[in-house]
């Protein structure tokens, strides 16, 4: 392949790369992972609700990872309470796969950055020669893209599996008890998803540029400096 062609290709992913670290910092810092509605189930037994007034009972609840806000309503009109998971809700919320999660967002940003600064440098570093060996290459968007798997696995395991929605909405509530009526996983999770499908793309990217996969690569084929080697 042509050289402008591998330089517009490893721009194009150090672009890609980049993007995604600023897009997943923004989801850790949004509160959009979660939209739903919680249904106050004390309030819609007592006076018998069905139908049309079982809306006067269904409030509101969004959360990120580390702040939210929820609407109760118990047939007295809306009220908001905000809410953090630090220290707050860290007694009722599986914390340790809640700390995970933050963990591997943290680790998805270095990782994104490293990566584009890796394709950047071997679009327009000089000597030209730094294309070789793209072993650190596919390493990075392969630590990338598991650590957004990860994410998405560890976190609707969170929701769905240890209820966190039902958790959050039962904050501090003695006499009321709430079930969620539904929920949604919104844009800051969507993010992730869209960032790791870009991660894997920057492999196949690599691999279009003419390099074979690390464990794909022939033993006839000419051997690297120590210097390349430590560079990647």
């Amino acid at each position: 392949m042509p050289a402008q062609q591998k330089k517009l290709i490893f721009c194009t992913a150090g672009v890609l790369s980049l993007a995604c670290a600023l897009g997943t910092a923004a989801a850790v810092g949004s509160q959009l992972w979660v939209r739903g509605t919680i249904l106050c189930t004390t309030g819609a037994l007592l006076v018998n609700a069905s139908g049309a007034e079982l809306h006067k009972f269904i409030g509101d609840i969004e959360y990120g990872l580390f702040s939210g806000q929820r609407v109760r309503q118990c047939g007295l009109g809306g009220r908001p309470f905000r809410f953090s998971f630090f220290p707050d809700l860290l007694k009722i919320i599986p914390a340790s796969i809640h700390v995970s999660v933050i963990l591997f967002c943290t680790v998805l940003i270095v990782f994104a950055l490293v990566g584009a600064g890796f394709f950047m440098f071997n679009a327009f570093g000089s000597p030209y020669e730094t294309l070789h060996g793209p072993v650190g290459l596919y390493l990075w968007s392969f630590i990338a893209c598991s650590c957004g798997c990860l994410i998405m696995i560890l976190f609707s395991s969170e929701v769905k599996i240890h209820h966190l929605s039902e958790k959050i909405a039962n904050f501090k509530e003695g006499t009321f008890t709430f079930k969620t009526h539904s929920e949604q996983f919104a844009n800051s999770f969507w993010t992730i998803l869209v960032c790791s499908l870009v991660h894997f793309l920057n492999a196949l990217l690599i691999r279009f540029a003419g390099f074979e996969f690390p464990f794909s690569k022939s033993k006839d084929s000419g051997t690297t400096t120590g210097a390349v080697d430590l560079m990647y």
